[in-house]
């Protein structure tokens, strides 16, 4: 696992020299989502897509 300073280091050698600040806020806001949704789902666990299909399905009209 790397630390915050080695994904931001990370980030960074992919991104293009022009990137603006605004590019640099929104790749770190989508990094920590996802690594916060990847912990939410080994500590709550995942459904199915066809369970998800079930729950979802009152509210999606076909």
């Amino acid at each position: 696992m790397s630390t915050a300073k080695q994904e931001v280091e990370s980030l960074l050698k992919k991104l293009t020299d022009d990137c603006s600040l605004e590019d640099i806020q929104y790749h770190l806001y989508v990094i920590e989502k996802i690594q916060r949704g990847i912990e939410a789902a080994e500590k709550k666990g995942v459904v199915s897509q066809e369970e998800a299909e079930k729950r979802l399905g009152k509210w999606v009209k076909k």
